[in-house]
């Protein structure tokens, strides 16, 4: 397939796309059709965690699929998969979470979240923070901390207020006008920062006093990604909505916000059906992250983030790198410049690693491998990174 035929009939977001045209998908690994493998170290962008085409999944799809597919908009009819997923999840979570509501991607979970919210508080104020990235659809976009995407789309919902990250700042927004606190307890796009134990639990006790429902997004941190199920857990916090998508699924797309069956009440009148999904849980994606969930709960998963967490800490030191930062398999390096980033991570995809920037940042590389790599693959990954930056380190 010619790449003059991606770009004249598939919409583009940018005017430099990899343009990768990829044959196939296995493990750790993509395959191009011109037989270049390369190392995923960025799982899709924190989607592909158990890596691509797991077995399980790929086994979990096929039965399902012989099955049926779509049946029923959400919410009218039984099916298996939703149910048996949301069992699992549900089990495997703090008990104030009685139910899931399941949708097709992160920034629909952050849509509904925010709806929620504000149909249970009966206020209109919403508190997020600068830096922030909640997904492009409106809803979401207008709690998302970043000017240069925002403004083009002005006017966006009204009554939004930011505050730094990890300030104190937030706490003179935090009122009894306020429905809603959204945030991310580790900055993906903002650059990988997480949020400070002790603070986030005074967020917590501010957001109780005042009635204010606090919004976690872990659409990027959660499923293992950290070292814990969900980052939330080791913070040792839990927030009223917890927004969930990306590794969910195992590759499928799906997602979902999950609360309280008191709070959920809200949806079903003034009127009823007033929030409405057609393909939202779809039973063949459901049936993907149930097979999901299962193994990343049986496997030694969530260890094995923290042991990645180790090993490029210790491997990543030097010339050029400011810091590593981030929670498990959720990094970032920060480089000492933007050239240096630039050269590293495009000299690293000649090499056959594909990494990625943060949308926030030009000096901070993603680093995100799947849960499945094996030490050696692993350290032999993190020498090539590591002495592609002190190549170009010392002439920058």
């Amino acid at each position: 397939m010619s790449s003059s035929k991606f770009t004249q009939y598939i919409a583009q977001t940018s005017d430099f796309p990899l343009s990768l045209e990829i044959s196939h998908a296995e493990g750790p690994f993509l395959y191009t059709t011109k037989g270049r493998e390369y190392l995923d170290f960025i799982s899709g962008i924190a989607v592909s965690s158990l890596g691509h085409r797991h077995p399980k999944v790929v086994e979990a799809l096929h039965k399902q699929i012989d099955a049926h597919l779509h049946v029923m908009v959400y919410g009218e009819f039984i099916q298996k998969p939703q149910v048996e997923f949301a069992e699992l999840l549900l089990s495997n979570l703090p008990s104030s979470f009685d139910q899931v509501y399941l949708v097709n991607s992160g920034t629909e979970a952050n849509e509904g979240a925010l709806k929620l919210a504000k149909k249970y508080t009966g206020r209109k104020k919403l508190v997020a923070f600068k830096n922030s990235y909640h997904g492009d659809t409106h809803g979401s976009l207008s709690v998302t901390g970043r000017d240069v995407y925002r403004d083009p789309y002005l006017p966006l919902l009204p009554d939004v207020h930011f505050a730094a990250f990890n300030s104190d700042d937030v706490f003179d927004l935090l009122d009894d006008q306020t429905a809603a606190l959204i945030m991310e307890p580790i900055q993906g796009e903002g650059g990988i920062i997480p949020a400070d134990k002790a603070w986030l639990q005074k967020i917590r006790e501010k957001c109780s006093e005042k009635g204010i429902l606090l919004i976690f997004d872990e659409i990027q941190s959660g499923f293992g990604r950290t070292g814990s199920l969900f980052a939330f857990q080791e913070y040792e916090v839990v927030p009223d909505i917890l927004c969930i998508a990306k590794a969910m699924g195992g590759g499928m797309p799906i997602g979902g916000f999950v609360a309280s069956a008191e709070i959920f009440q809200t949806f079903k009148y003034d009127p009823p059906l007033n929030h409405v999904t057609t393909f939202g849980g779809h039973p063949v994606s459901c049936a993907a992250a149930h097979a999901n969930l299962k193994e990343l709960l049986a496997g030694n998963y969530l260890q094995r983030a923290k042991e990645i967490e180790l090993k490029i800490k210790d491997k990543l030191v030097g010339d050029g790198i400011v810091e590593v930062r981030g929670k498990g398999a959720m990094l970032g390096l920060e480089l000492a410049s933007k050239e240096l980033t630039q050269q590293v991570v495009e000299d690293c995809f000649e090499q056959g690693i594909l990494l990625g920037w943060t949308l926030h940042s030009n000096t901070l590389v993603r680093l995100a491998p799947p849960l499945i790599i094996e030490d050696e693959l692993l350290e032999h990954t993190l020498d090539i990174i590591s002495g592609t930056i002190q190549k170009y380190a010392g002439g920058m």
